[in-house]
């Protein structure tokens, strides 16, 4: 489904996986995007944005094609906070922006949250999805994504400098590195599992035995005893954990408390601008938001006191 290989012999460290704090890089600039569901025009709206804006170097340039590649150096890490794909028109070229990023980027500068549509393609025999791009994948498909998540490209959870990002987050205090040493767990198991006749038992022992990574919750989903990939906004406390979640569709990215909102595209799809980016540098957190004109505006976020640097 994804492939997240960076184009170069350099490796990331294996700590990089966890965290921009075992970045090589003098304190990176964090900008994240959720749920870009397939929609690429969206995407590029706000993923330009940060150049856009007068403070902002950006994090990526367009070709002449209009093709959108890295231009962060070392500089910036792209999170890119769960369900890339499902909903919209334009899913496999999503998925190719995302790789050709991961391919140009310096290695542990471009990272990806599961989503819950992401987490479709590995778990598809437990949602009725055949007619979206999660359902549908190939088997080779989905093993790829197994070990794609195995060699620490694709994660539960990422921390940054004051915030851990994370599709859908979770009500109480967790560690990223072990979440993702589960996740990556679990995916091994289903790896070996596809394509034979445990598959199926597999994934449904999978989603019970790592609940806080793949839990679904109550009432068909969202709700209590979902994992960080789909637990809804709503459930989260103004003293959770601070996080950075999408999941849960904002009309603009909304602070609760110590966590914030991102999932803004598919609310402002009948009009003009609306998508937006978060950025997390180790003085501040602020969202650049496109106008309807085409501007970008800057809107500051509060971090709590006491509360950075994580590490």
């Amino acid at each position: 489904m994804i492939d997240l290989t960076p184009d170069h012999d350099d490796s990331m460290p294996r700590a990089a996986r966890d965290g921009v704090g075992a970045l090589d890089a003098d304190g990176p600039r964090i900008v994240s995007i959720s749920d870009i569901h397939g929609y690429l025009d969206a995407a590029w709206s706000a993923l330009t944005a940060v150049g856009d804006h007068p403070d902002f170097d950006p994090v990526v340039d367009a070709d002449a094609d209009g093709r959108l590649h890295w231009a962060g150096d070392d500089e910036s890490v792209l999170v890119f906070n769960g369900d890339l794909v499902d909903r919209g028109p334009d899913n496999a070229a999503v998925v190719e922006l995302v790789e050709r990023l991961a391919r140009e980027a310096p290695p542990g500068h471009v990272r990806v949250t599961l989503g819950n549509h992401e987490w479709g393609a590995l778990f598809r025999d437990l949602v009725d999805w055949d007619a979206w791009f999660s359902g549908s994948r190939s088997d080779d498909a989905r093993r790829r994504l197994c070990e794609i998540i195995e060699d620490g490209h694709l994660v539960a959870a990422y921390d940054g400098y004051a915030f851990t990002y994370a599709h859908a987050g979770r009500v109480s205090d967790y560690d990223a590195a072990r979440l993702n040493d589960r996740f990556a767990e679990a995916a091994g198991e289903l790896r070996d599992a596809i394509g034979t006749d445990d598959d199926e038992p597999t994934q449904k022992r999978l989603v019970d035995d790592y609940r806080e990574v793949l839990g679904i919750g109550r009432g068909g989903g969202r709700a209590f005893g979902a994992g960080i990939a789909w637990l809804d906004f709503k459930f989260l406390s103004d003293d959770a954990p601070l996080q950075i979640v999408g999941h849960t569709r904002q009309e603009e990215i909304v602070q609760k408390g110590n966590v914030v909102c991102e999932n803004v595209i598919r609310a402002n799809l009948e009009g003009e601008g609306g998508e937006a980016v978060m950025v997390e540098t180790e003085e501040e957190l602020v969202a650049l938001e496109r106008r309807g004109n085409g501007s970008v505006r800057k809107r500051d976020f509060e971090i709590p006191s006491g509360e950075w640097p994580k590490s």
